[in-house]
């Protein structure tokens, strides 16, 4: 401790007095502890550590120790330790596996849930890699944990859906003939490099070498990858236009003109045209005939009926109008620029996806969350929109209860306008609310036609039945819940537990590391509410 012997007062600045020094507290680097040190007086109890450890030690674990008997290598650490230090890390925003590394050196919390081991970074992410599919099963075991503490309320649920960015770059976008000439090129250098590869490896016959260890490898599986990406987008494209120029010519051998909206693609707009100039060919033929056939019975002395000459005057300006409109889809699909699809050669499975700060390279990552603000059921979309995500996630949800063992059913769902379509309205499932336009125009439309009451017109189509039950106050206060439910879900994940981005790379990797983010999550309301009951 130090101190000033005289403690008498020292005088500041501009002749002022500053008083008695004051006594310190120093630090005693150098002292040698005289008791021994337990490490449960390193943080109190209640501490989220401690919650952590009890919590896996209260979860089925099994499958974390299925590893083939006689692997090589030195003995593993403890697969419920490994799990309570990534629980734990992704509890605090902690997600790399440099950074768990430093945690145990540095922190007390991650040194007690070791119990003073340090584990590297290279195997707290082999662990990941390795139980990928246990982790992610590890989902509804939390799921199961927080039904018994009552946080499960399915009276109303909401889903809703948000873009995650890939570890991948926006500019590795390649098209199908730039990864033709990269594989041809890693093809060679694999080539030259094998005889040295197996002459590296002496004594070693019977084992298998890493797929990390030859660079080439990796790379050109995700190049292949990505080449397959490609051309199967191209044969999905080509099947959808021969579909509906099928479902077209079916049209035209009936007779009848093609409606809705012109279509984008050129080669689809030439073949509508194509089929509504030979309907207008037919047509114009067919009154011809009936207007000889009228010229023939005048001629017999019977009176005609009809008027076969302003029919014939339309159906030749329709003629004319399709022939125009076939000149100028075939024009388009000449003048059409060489479509050049992309696919992305970090990760092949991402996509180009739309956020309100641009566009990113990533995942549509979904979830359903219920009054508690616990996530019952989440999934992972290459998908842009969120319109065909309806039904899988409903059914998502089914599983993760049936398998939880839940047996209470979901009341109502809520999704705002992105998950529209008169499908997912009629479809199987619990009652739904559905917005059909965005939130500021369903605001509106209220506003400018009043509340309703009752059920809806028994002849309202399926858009209308949806819009009258949104405007009844039952309907209204109910889907003034939804933004409430989910969306401080995605920012929490995002902001508080800086989840902007994946770990790994490849669907399977980004599923189980979306589950285990919200099994997190989950696990941290859990917490809050057994402190909350303390």
């Amino acid at each position: 401790m130090m101190t000033d012997g005289s403690a008498e007062p020292v005088s500041g600045g501009a002749g002022q007095e500053c008083g008695v020094l004051r006594e310190y507290v120093c630090p005693a680097r150098d002292q040698m502890f005289l008791l021994p040190v337990s490490m449960r007086e390193w943080i109190p109890e209640g501490h989220l550590a401690w919650f952590v450890l009890d919590l896996v030690a209260e979860i089925d674990t099994r499958a974390l120790h299925r590893r083939p008997a006689g692997a090589p290598g030195r003995r593993p650490y403890q697969p419920e330790m490994m799990l309570a230090l990534i629980l734990y890390g992704y509890c605090c925003g902690v997600r790399f596996s440099r950074r768990l590394e430093a945690a145990c050196w540095t922190d007390a919390a991650f040194r007690v849930i070791c119990g003073g081991l340090e584990p590297d970074h290279a195997t707290i992410a082999r662990f990941v890699v390795d139980h990928e599919r246990a982790l992610e099963d590890l989902f509804v075991e939390g799921l199961r944990l927080c039904d018994a503490a009552g946080l499960v309320d399915l009276s109303v649920v909401a889903l809703d859906g948000t873009k995650i960015a890939a570890d991948a770059s926006l500019a590795r976008n390649r098209d199908a003939e730039w990864i033709r000439r990269e594989v041809a090129k890693l093809m060679a250098v694999t080539g030259e490099q094998e005889p040295d590869a197996a002459e590296a490896l002496p004594g070693l016959e019977g084992v298998a070498p890493s797929a990390g260890i030859s660079l080439p490898s990796p790379r050109l599986g995700r190049l292949e990858a990505a080449l397959a990406q490609i051309e199967a987008e191209d044969q999905a494209a080509a099947a959808e236009i021969a579909r509906r120029a099928a479902a077209a010519g079916a049209a035209a051998e009936q007779g009848h003109l093609l409606r809705g909206r012109k279509p984008k693609d050129p080669r689809e707009a030439l073949a509508r045209a194509e089929v509504d100039h030979q309907v207008a060919t037919e047509r114009l033929a067919e009154m011809q005939a009936d207007a000889a056939a009228r010229e023939a019975a005048r001629e017999r002395g019977e009176r005609p009926t009809g008027l076969p000459r302003l029919r014939i005057a339309r159906a030749t300006a329709g003629l004319e109008r399709a022939g125009a409109q076939l000149t100028a889809a075939r024009k388009a699909v000449e003048d059409e620029p060489v479509a050049v699809r992309r696919a992305n050669v970090t990760d092949p499975d991402s996509r180009i996806m739309s956020t309100k700060d641009g566009w990113v390279q990533g995942y549509n990552c979904q979830a359903i969350a219920n009054p508690q603000q616990i996530v019952i059921a989440c999934e992972v979309s290459q998908d842009a929109n969120d319109v065909q995500q309806y039904e899988p996630m409903i059914g998502r949800l089914e599983e993760n209860l049936t398998r939880a063992g839940i047996i209470d059913p979901v009341k109502l769902a809520l999704a705002d306008a992105g998950y529209w379509s008169e499908e997912n309205a009629t479809c199987d499932g619990p009652d739904r609310l559905i917005a059909t336009l965005k939130d500021h125009k369903q605001r509106r439309v209220a506003r400018e036609l009043g509340h309703t009451d009752g059920p809806p017109p028994p002849d309202a189509t399926e858009s209308e039945q949806m819009e009258h039950l949104l405007r009844t106050p039952q309907g209204a206060a109910a889907y003034k819940q939804r933004s409430c439910l989910i969306k401080p879900i995605f920012g929490d994940r995002k902001h508080n537990r800086n989840t902007r981005r994946f770990r790994r790379r490849g669907l399977p990797a980004v599923r189980s590391e979306w589950a285990f983010i919200n099994l997190a999550g989950n696990m941290l309301k859990l917490h809050q509410h057994r402190t909350s009951i303390a």
